[in-house]
């Protein structure tokens, strides 16, 4: 490598370039050690066999244009006083960020025992990929990350997120040429038509395009320019181009490139701030070209490496067998010249550490990125000002969500100064009976707009997209800075999000077990629109499945709450709104459903997570029921109530017990979820040896999964969602997976013993009344009018 200090610059003096590039070797050296070094971090001796890890581990490829990138946002922070928040998209760029985060000293702040030394630099190393170390990725173990990098697509998403309502913040967000290829990263382009320049901050994308994925050409880098430039401007951004493999003539390019863009963002602000402009404008985006595994091996055994795919990885791949490659790579770690960029003990030299910002301006301190420093409490106004008066159970009707966009309507007006709290979905906010909020806040928006529009506003805090992925991807970049939200989306189609959620949830499972890493808000979802209530959609729109893909999560962080009316809708959204730290899944009707309880016994419900409706019972005097009838979620709390009230009426002298349940993990043991109940209280609750009948929102054998621990198992009989969907009535969807209220009623009298002989005339109404049902809808399209115009009369 060429000594720069003899070099000219046509944008940077010749001091400046040399401590940017100094900084950008003791980056790249650190990076290399990591992949390859276990002991003699500073080569004070020849690489021997016994220096190399026994398994090679990382990623080279991406790791130098991290590298520079990071060193240019150094220097525009240093030289601006400017607030940065980087969000590193390029998958396993792990070795880079860790380099940077030792570097300028975050890493050793967090972690005294990977001291800014010799010994610390060793210790860097060898934990990299290493059993008892960290990661290979960008993950919560790393100072100033809130995007994990084992996952690609949402780096851009997560970096608008972070934006939102942080109006001095300016996020860089790095994406790989590999990620650009995804549907989520291609959606979330589309986060400037959100953006208000007044109220949030703004989003530099820096798209570092080195050619290659894994094994394959990368679709953008082999764009010609005009064609890339077209596609970008068409997006709205303005593309401001860096590309080479000379260091020096990148270096001076890209703080041009860097300056430029944050001179154009400044303009961007300062003319919505204080001119009043309202017409959108591009934003810049830096287009990186820079080879793989740039200033990595050229050739390894006569094959290019270098500025190819071979570079993705571990370049060298048999350095402990090949005393050739373990020539090579001592030749390419001195090829930095580390005796220029670390001192006699090991620490950065001053050249090294000229560009690097001070205090909480470094990137790996940002407390944006520990978002649990910032977060405040929410202004949750009072539950008695939205709960449905109960007079009686089961005789008035409300939509529960709507019941609860009154509340968020309140919430938004209390946080709209200190603007952290937003609602997210896909275009479905009034469907889903939240609009209530439109009389607070308006839905983001900066694009055209026309007269018939309605409730668009540029400073809006209802977010609509219709891309689950990037509602998910904002509102975790909102999350992780600091902020509150929920997501409100069909419960058929959150599965699109399966993906990011397994991330997020594994993020906060190890952010939990760092002490330094604060709580952050929970992530919220209130899916509706469910599989129950799809009467014009059918089948397609039939999916409760989202519930079993959250409980087979960490159960430390993974909540599900069925709330069976208004009320505890009201008392579960108070208690994920105040949470942190966990996945909140929500799952209640926008349809109008019954009302069972008051406030107060929804919130001693809630708090108990399962219980006996004794109102709704027929025991008597303390004495054992007879069957158990369970139910969780609001459609099969009706038809367990329904099927109660037929076995009051046909058979008196029954006793059975009514137990509703809220909180799903509470059917699991203590030991296998912080929610769980002791079998001592499961068993008072469905008895040890009673027949239990359990109508369930979902798929059934969930059910039978979370209890088949419980003494009882041999006695649940679980009844829900079967595959079993079409367009027809509400009551016909419960009919046609064995749901009703009729069936229900033919279990009990099939498992109860002895029931079976003498209500068998009960039972043959029961079944009549099913094949009434059928040909009746076909009649009349209709569900009988003794269920449609059903109360609760017990």
């Amino acid at each position: 490598m060429p000594d720069i200090q003899q070099e000219s610059a046509r944008y940077l003096r010749a001091q400046e370039l040399a401590a940017l590039d100094a900084h950008w070797r003791a980056a790249n050296y650190l990076a290399v050690g990591q992949i390859y070094l276990m002991a003699n971090p500073l080569l004070d001796e020849a690489l021997r066999p016994e220096h190399i890890k026994p398994r090679l581990l990382g990623h080279w490829g991406t790791s130098p244009g991290l590298n520079l990138v990071h060193t240019h946002l150094n220097r525009v922070i240093t030289d601006r006083g400017k607030d940065i928040l980087c969000i590193w998209g390029p998958g396993h760029g792990g070795p880079a960020v860790l380099a940077n985060s030792w570097i300028e000293g975050t890493y050793s702040e967090t972690y005294p025992d990977v001291s800014r030394d010799a010994d610390g630099m060793a210790r860097l190393f060898r934990q990299f990929s290493f059993p008892g170390g960290v990661p290979s990725h960008v993950a919560p173990e790393t100072p100033g990350s809130i995007h994990e990098g084992g996952e690609l697509g949402y780096s851009l998403s997560h970096a608008y997120g972070a934006a939102f309502d942080n109006p001095d913040l300016l996020v860089a967000c790095v994406i790989g040429d590999g990620e650009a290829e995804t549907g989520p990263l291609a959606a979330s382009w589309h986060s400037n038509k959100f953006l208000d320049p007044v109220r949030d901050g703004a989003v530099l994308p820096i798209l570092h395009l080195n050619g290659y994925k894994i094994a394959n050409p990368a679709v953008l880098a082999r764009l010609p320019e005009t064609e890339l430039d077209d596609f970008l401007r068409g997006l709205g951004h303005e593309p401001i181009h860096v590309e080479g493999d000379d260091p020096l003539q990148v270096h001076d390019a890209m703080a041009h490139a860097m300056d430029t863009a944050l001179d154009l963002i400044g303009a961007i602000q300062r003319g919505a701030r204080e001119e009043g402009v309202t017409e959108r404008r591009p934003w810049p985006v830096i287009v990186l070209r820079t080879p793989k595994g740039w200033t990595g091996p050229a050739e390894v055994d006569g094959i290019a490496v270098e500025g190819t795919w071979r570079a993705h990885q571990v370049p060298l791949a048999g350095v402990r067998e090949n005393p050739d490659h373990l020539r090579q790579l001592e030749q390419w770690m001195r090829s930095y010249r580390p005796r220029e960029l670390f001192d006699d003990r090991g620490r950065p030299s001053a050249q090294v550490l000229e560009c690097v910002p001070q205090g909480v301006r470094r990137l790996g301190a940002s407390e944006h990125a520990n978002g649990g420093l910032l977060v405040r409490a929410l202004p949750l106004p009072p539950l008695e000002r939205y709960a449905v008066q109960v007079d009686k159970p089961g005789t008035t009707m409300h939509e529960p969500t709507r019941v609860l966009g009154d509340l968020l309507e309140t919430l938004m007006e209390n946080t709209a100064e200190r603007r952290d709290f937003r609602l997210f979905g896909p275009d479905e906010t009034a469907s889903n009976r939240l609009q209530s909020v439109y009389r607070a806040t308006g839905k983001a928006w900066q694009a055209q707009t026309l007269p018939v529009d309605e409730h668009l506003d540029r400073h809006g805090r209802v977010m609509e997209i219709l891309s689950e992925h990037t509602c998910q991807g904002w509102l975790e970049g909102y999350l992780l800075t600091g902020r509150h939200g929920m997501f409100s989306c069909y419960e058929a189609f959150v599965h699109i999000v399966d993906s990011m959620v397994n991330q997020h949830i594994k993020w906060l499972r190890t952010a939990r077990r760092l002490p330094w890493r604060r709580p952050v808000a929970s992530l919220n979802y209130l899916l509706t629109s469910h599989v129950w209530r799809q009467d014009n959609n059918g089948f397609s729109h039939q999916d409760p499945g989202f519930i079993d893909h959250v409980l087979n999560k960490s159960p430390e962080v993974v909540r599900v709450y069925l709330p069976p009316d208004a009320n505890t809708l009201l008392a579960v959204a108070d208690h994920v709104l105040r949470s942190r730290d966990y996945v909140n899944v929500v799952v209640a009707g926008k349809q109008p459903c019954f009302d069972w309880l008051t406030l107060e016994e929804a919130r001693g419900h809630c708090a108990r997570g399962a219980g006996i409706w004794d109102w709704a019972s027929t025991e008597n005097g303390g004495r054992d029921p007879d069957v158990v009838l369970a139910c969780a979620g609001d459609v099969p709390t009706l038809e367990v109530l329904a099927a109660a009230q037929l076995l009051r009426r046909h058979l008196p002298e029954l006793a059975v017990r009514v137990v509703n349940v809220v909180d799903l993990a509470r059917l699991l043991p203590t030991a296998e979820h912080p929610h769980g109940m002791p079998d001592a209280e499961y068993d008072a609750l469905f008895t040890p040896d009673k027949p239990v009948i359990f109508a369930y929102h979902g798929y059934p054998w969930l059910i039978h999964r979370l209890a088949y621990r419980r003494s009882g198992h041999a006695h649940l009989h679980v009844r829900g969602y079967k595959e079993e969907g079409t367009t027809t009535t509400p009551f016909d969807m419960v009919v046609r997976n064995d749901l009703d209220r009729y069936r229900l009623a033919m279990d009990v009298i099939d498992r109860v013993p002895g029931l079976a002989e003498r209500a068998a005339t009960i039972r043959q109404e029961l079944s009549d009344t099913r094949l009434r049902h059928h040909d009746w809808i076909r009649e009349h399209g209709t569900d009988l009018p003794e269920v449609a115009d059903w109360t609760w009369t017990g």
